[in-house]
């Protein structure tokens, strides 16, 4: 649901400084950008993508520290529907190539960006320690996972949509969403959703063209009523 003008213009080093926080998904400082990608994230580069809302910039000590926000997330997932910067070259080019080849990848697994690339104990570095790998897993009796109240449960689905939606009132898949709240409980979420068709500010609708949709928007729809709905909107109309 999101066009290349959705995606602002940007130059290769502001690119790749995106794509280096996304697949990170940590904050890093500028020592560790030069360390990971041979570069840091400065002055016009910096001020940039913090006034686009990009990029979150630690400044209350150095080296300064860099995060996605939620808007740079959404905005890296969706880098590759623009057009390459032609002062980017062939190397940015093929950097489009890579990331239009994950998002095809991740969509089949139906794993979202966030879920892939999230950090874990035993593979984030620590005190600027190199990662580690993760050690081969133990037989163990799974844990008993803790229920989840409704509350909680629509938290994340509003949470999910903020991520994902280009801005507040806009329609997302359900599929989207449910691939950002892939760890949570189908009938869970399916109830949080028809409990919030009843709020002021949500809109969960059918697609009208019903040849439109995929395999994927009809898995991941919720029946409402005596119909399937795919789209949901959190916000004004």
């Amino acid at each position: 649901m999101t066009s290349p003008a959705d995606v602002p213009h940007l130059t290769p080093n502001q690119i790749n400084a995106l794509v280096v926080l996304m697949v990170e998904a940590r904050r890093l400082t500028n020592v560790e950008l030069k360390e990971l990608a041979g570069f840091t994230l400065t002055g016009k580069d910096n001020t940039k993508l913090v006034d686009l809302g990009l990029v979150d910039t630690d400044r209350t000590h150095r080296p300064f520290a860099h995060e996605l926000t939620d808007e740079g997330w959404r905005v890296a997932r969706r880098l590759h529907t623009a057009a390459p910067p032609r002062p980017g070259g062939s190397t940015t080019r093929s950097l489009f190539v890579v990331l239009s080849n994950l998002h095809r990848s991740l969509d089949r697994l139906r794993v979202s960006h966030g879920d892939f690339f999230k950090q874990t104990e035993a593979t984030a570095p620590t005190d600027g320690e190199p990662r580690r790998e993760a050690p081969a897993p133990t037989a163990a009796a799974p844990a008993a996972a803790a229920p989840v109240s409704a509350a909680e449960v629509e938290a994340l689905v509003r949470s999910a949509y903020r991520e994902l939606a280009i801005a507040p009132g806009a329609w997302v898949g359900l599929a989207d969403v449910r691939d950002r709240l892939a760890d949570t409980d189908r009938a869970a979420l399916d109830a949080a959703l028809r409990a919030m068709v009843g709020r002021e500010d949500v809109r969960i609708i059918p697609v009208a063209n019903t040849k439109s949709l995929t395999a994927r928007d009809r898995a991941a729809a919720v029946r409402i009523g005596n119909e399937d709905n795919h789209a949901l909107a959190i916000g004004p109309a």
